[in-house]
């Protein structure tokens, strides 16, 4: 493919390119460009927000480019500021190494293994003495730092800002210098730590990377963005039924944008799909199960894509119990509602069982159980309804 075309498509929705120009000319040299993506494992599990980067990662490798994953297992224990009104708490080693392992095994899902080159960034942060450490801060200014939006309004606010935070970006953008990044591409949220990159990568005499950023998608509440701290993520390691179930539950003004970053729906069909859902011509309910067909199917493929659709019809759209379900099996006599939850049917914590209850999550039979301190004698056969995608059938010991 060449430069213009690759430009063209690499381009496609981009927030911020810094820049256009100078990618082409990088592109026009001939040689595989290294393009760096760095991810702190500050939780053990990826979601599909962080599919939306690894897909413009893995497009970058099907032109042969040089990916290079920055696992951020040293970043990850002084915690990245983005967004944040108060400073992150910092991860102990044995935390953030258990979750760059997880991290690595993931992102394979999306990235071609053989093409991709990781790096843990304690390779090179950990062997920084202090003199070290003083140089390289020595080559950006406060005044900088605070030009950040985040660090502004706490500043202006007299809200506390660690000198560690100030480290963050720096920690980041050396990443960049040891790789000899060329592109960084991440969420737009990061824009301000590319910057940093650039400015620092000049100061050890490199080319300034280009910047490539992409949107934050909102998670299935369809307002904060898609976050395990807000319980709104879909997960690369959830079941095909969930991970079908939660596409379906996401707002319908999410279609389209899913669709854009989550899919290789060509931009005809996509265009055509957000006519149809402005002129009412079709229930947006079945663009939606494309939508999850399509997602779902990309993690655990073809037939397990078929099943959790067929699944989602025969127990949600059409209002049916499913044929198959765990079992839980009780003695006779009452049981309280919140015991056979967190003891029976895999609710982490008591506290969550009654958080369930009264938000209305839970049924037996048809009937929804609101009383934290219900007490229950159940028959057997009886269906224990969990949210919209768990059931349980209950089974009296003999």
């Amino acid at each position: 493919m060449s430069p213009e075309k690759q430009l063209l498509e690499l381009k496609k929705n981009a927030v911020s390119f810094v820049s256009e120009d100078e990618l082409l000319k990088r592109l026009k040299e001939g040689r595989p460009l290294r393009v760096k993506l760095g991810v702190d494992p500050s939780r053990p599990d990826l979601h599909l927000g962080h599919a939306v980067v690894l897909r413009k990662l893995r497009q970058f490798q099907d032109y042969g480019h040089q990916v290079i994953l920055i696992i951020g297992d040293f970043t990850a224990r002084i915690g990245d500021p983005s967004g944040r009104s108060k400073t992150r708490p910092m991860l102990s080693m044995k935390e953030a190494k258990a979750n760059a392992i997880t991290y690595s095994k993931q992102a394979f899902k999306i990235l071609d293994k053989e093409k991709t080159e990781i790096r843990f960034n304690s390779e090179w942060l950990d062997k920084m003495n202090f003199e070290d450490v003083i140089r390289l801060a020595a080559k950006y200014t406060v005044a900088r730092m605070l030009e950040r939006h985040d660090f502004d309004k706490r500043y202006k606010n007299n809200e506390p800002i660690s000198v560690a935070e100030f480290l963050y970006p720096l920690a980041q953008a050396y990443d960049s210098v040891v790789v000899k990044a060329d592109v960084e591409i991440g969420g737009d949220d990061q824009y301000f730590n590319f910057i940093v990159g650039r400015k620092i990568q000049e100061e050890y005499g490199l080319k300034a990377q280009i910047i490539l950023t992409l949107p934050l998608i909102e998670g299935t509440d369809g307002n904060l963005k898609m976050s395990k701290s807000y319980d709104n993520y879909i997960s690369f390691e959830d079941t095909p039924v969930d991970m079908y179930g939660k596409i379906m539950s996401i707002p319908d003004k999410l279609i389209i944008k899913y669709m854009k970053l989550l899919t290789d729906i060509s931009d005809e069909e996509i265009a055509n799909y957000e006519k149809q859902i402005k002129t009412h011509d079709v229930n947006p309910r079945d663009i939606k199960m494309q939508l999850a067909y399509d997602i779902t199917r990309q993690f655990h493929g073809n037939e397990k894509a078929k099943e959790a659709q067929a699944y989602f019809i025969r127990v949600f759209r059409n209002k049916n119990i499913p044929e198959e379900m765990p079992e839980i099996a009780l003695n006779h006599g009452e049981i309280g509602i919140v015991e056979l939850l967190a003891n029976f049917a895999g609710i982490s914590s008591r506290s969550e069982a009654r958080r369930l209850i009264q938000q209305g999550g839970v049924r037996i039979n048809n009937t929804a159980i609101s009383d934290i301190h219900a007490k229950l004698r159940l028959s057997d056969g009886d269906i224990l309804r969990i949210g919209k995608r768990r059931f349980y059938r209950i089974k009296n010991k003999p």
